[in-house]
């Protein structure tokens, strides 16, 4: 039995590195073999699609770094934030880069990856549950991770991996659907859920203004409410675990990152809406200075005082430079400027070639559902800047993926 290298195995191998890495939760880990990444596979001409989703994060760097001039800042934190901000460039790139260098065989790559990652996450809760013990809903996060935007996207090309051109028999399609599903629904992430949700309803076709998308989207919208209700009803506690652990969250989901008005004496009221303190702090904090950082922010290095001691991970911090919210992050560094700016990244997705591919259709409707979910994701969840999220690869990714079959018509 003659067995083959393809040989483009390196670049499979850095693709594989570059998604499954970010899940270690180590920023300079991930940061270092991105880069390493970008300089293994650097091209000498990119196409324009490709710069239009970069220019507006050099942008917001290039005004974050000449506001920062008027002010003095730890070394340590300009060069921290730096690398925050340009790890979407990066990101992207490398997408780009890797799927030049694996064309023939792209959407397979990124599916037999999703795989892997999802088979690794699946062992890990096992481990955590029968050989630790853990049953409650946070301990198993804690331990086996708290979202995956990656296995959202792959699960999503998997259930339509026909119109995306991908010709799995029966068994492999069930097999593989079936262990990333299981893997992505196990994170119990409600952003990782909305996210599915917008892709699925994308992907058939019900972003379409009809009569048959105006009824869908009623009906899950009454579902939904019905559903809060008995949530509410239910009253699930605070300090529950379990399925009840996971309705408290989702009880308090609707206010948690909206609120405007928090009590810090209240231990509950600040913890649970913790992501909205975020978010009037570093309004009042900017705002305060005057028109200057209000239009271009405060720079990299910037910080903001959450006014007492936070528990965040596993450090007691009172000044933070990165916040939940993608935003109120851009703001902080770039002010008004930079959100006008940061904007166009999510306009970006719903601009898309004309086509009459049928791949290409289906990449134009990820890309439309991925715009749509931006929103939601950047105001809870850091958007591109979080430090362990992977879709801006893909996004690279699928972006010079398409490009194959315009090069080829």
């Amino acid at each position: 039995m003659k067995i083959s290298i393809p040989k483009n195995i390196f670049y499979q191998f850095l693709f594989l590195l570059c998604i499954s890495i970010p899940y270690l939760d180590n920023f300079e880990l991930t940061i270092a073999t991105w880069s390493i990444a970008f300089l293994f596979s650097i091209r000498n001409n990119y196409s324009v699609s490709i710069l239009k989703i970069i220019i507006p994060f050099v942008l917001i760097l290039l005004i974050a770094t000449v506001v920062s001039f008027n002010y003095e800042y730890q070394n340590y934190f300009v060069i921290r934030d730096i690398t925050y901000l340009v790890k979407p460039i990066i990101g992207f790139l490398v997408g780009y880069q890797l799927c030049k260098r694996n064309l023939k065989n792209a959407l397979n790559l990124a599916v037999s990856t999703g795989f892997f990652i999802a088979t690794c996450h699946l062992i890990i809760i096992f481990y955590a549950m029968f050989i630790l013990g853990i049953t409650n809903v946070a301990g198993i996060r804690f331990h086996s991770g708290f979202f995956s935007d990656y296995e959202i996207y792959i699960l999503i090309i998997l259930i339509f991996h026909k119109k995306f051109g991908l010709e799995y028999s029966k068994k492999k399609a069930i097999i593989l659907t079936s262990v990333v599903g299981f893997s992505a629904f196990m994170y119990l992430a409600r952003t990782n859920f909305i996210q599915f949700l917008i892709l699925f309803l994308a992907l058939k076709g019900y972003f379409e203004v009809n009569k048959k998308s105006i009824t869908i989207f009623t009906s899950i919208l009454i579902v939904s409410l019905i559903s809060y209700s008995i949530v509410l009803y239910i009253n699930p506690r605070r300090d529950s675990q379990g399925v009840e652990e996971l309705l408290y969250k989702i009880k308090v989901a609707p206010t948690e990152p909206f609120k405007t008005k928090i009590n810090r004496e209240d231990y509950k009221d600040f913890n649970d809406n913790y992501r909205s303190y975020e978010n009037i702090m570093t309004i009042r904090q900017v705002t305060r200075d005057g028109i200057g950082p209000t239009i271009f922010g405060k720079g990299i290095g910037s910080q903001i005082d959450l006014k007492q001691q936070v528990m965040l991970g596993d450090m007691n911090l009172r000044f933070i430079s990165i916040l939940h919210n993608g935003f109120m992050i851009v703001f902080l560094k770039s002010g008004l400027l930079g959100i006008l700016i940061y904007l166009y990244t999510i306009i970006y997705f719903f601009k898309n070639p004309r086509t009459d591919n049928e791949v290409v259709k289906q990449i134009n409707l990820l890309f439309i559902a991925t715009g749509v979910f931006l929103f939601i994701s950047n105001w809870v969840f850091l958007g591109f800047y979080n430090l362990t999220e992977t879709k801006t690869i893909l996004i690279g990714f699928l972006i010079a993926y398409r490009e194959k079959f315009k090069n080829e018509k």
